[in-house]
């Protein structure tokens, strides 16, 4: 197979990717800490989550529209990702729990991986127009701007977990099994020594409901802070060499770039399965 197409597609990408960078040298130093409003109260980072989700739709659609026993093309490569997914989280979580929840780990999933990737198109938070407040200061508003550099996207999503992570704990549990799986004393204790534990383990339950509060605000800056991070390293990069040549030295972190973007996307999903494992192991999937 010849490698000249793929050279050509390359190159061509690299030149849109700085003449992009040009339109916007000197507009703006920096991507803004929020997302900024296109058009009543949806933003450019709303633009993009509409974006992924029809990209989404439109590959599902694709991959199904013919099945087939014997799957090939986009059906075999749209089963062979969720298979992997699914036996992933089935080997962490258990055969029973996974098929209860794999619908929501199985979305987000694709839901953050896409909207990594989108973020890395050459023109997303370049591309915009010149804007100028009522005091004259001159600002830039780009169309596009990647939807996980958006904190307000990233919160939506772990609050969204910690709803489902405390319906589904009390329903595998049992409201009883839940409290005292957080203050119960673990093990087995008798006369003196549980009253000496009670008090203790107690405290550590506290401790625990704190533990658990602070979940979804970690996911929320973990997920925001390595995107939003990475696109404001690449806008530096960029901005050391003139524009026609800004390509060069963002070009390796930019593939650095699409790796994180995979393990972020799978960190966020990881951790979700694991905060629900911890709450949900009565010990009957252990072997798994």
């Amino acid at each position: 197979m010849s490698r000249r197409p793929l050279m050509i597609t390359l190159m061509a990408w690299l030149s849109g990717l700085a003449s992009v960078h040009a339109s916007g040298q000197g507009a703006h130093e920096a991507l803004p800490l929020n997302a900024q409003q296109i058009l009543g109260p949806f933003t450019n980072s709303t633009i993009m989550v509409w974006l992924a989700v029809g990209l989404i739709v439109l590959f599902c659609r694709m991959a199904t529209r013919r099945m087939a026993l014997v799957p090939d093309g986009l059906q075999n490569f749209a089963e062979w990702a969720v298979e992997s997914l699914y036996d992933f989280l089935g080997g962490l979580m258990g055969e029973r729990l996974v098929k209860r929840v794999f619908w929501f780990y199985g979305s987000i999933f694709f839901f953050i991986l896409v909207n990594n990737y989108m973020g890395l198109i050459p023109g997303v938070g370049t591309i915009g127009w010149h804007t100028v407040d009522r005091a004259g200061n001159e600002g830039f508003l780009p169309l596009l701007r990647g939807a996980n550099a958006d904190i307000n996207l990233t919160a939506a999503m772990a609050f969204s977990f910690a709803l489902l992570w405390f319906y589904w704990a009390l329903t595998e549990n049992g409201l009883k099994a839940f409290l005292a799986h957080i203050f119960a004393p673990k093990g087995s204790f008798h006369g003196l020594m549980l009253a000496l534990m009670v008090p203790i383990f107690l405290f550590v339950g506290v401790l625990e409901l704190i533990s658990i509060a602070i979940r979804p605000v970690a996911l929320t800056f973990r997920l925001f802070g390595n995107i939003y991070g990475g696109e404001q390293t690449t806008e530096a990069l960029m901005a050391l060499v003139p524009a026609k040549l800004a390509f060069l030295p963002a070009l390796p972190f930019f593939f650095m770039e699409l790796l994180v973007g995979f393990v972020q996307a799978l960190v966020f999903t990881l951790l979700c399965a694991i905060f629900l494992k911890l709450i949900c192991d009565h010990g009957e999937d252990g072997h798994s």
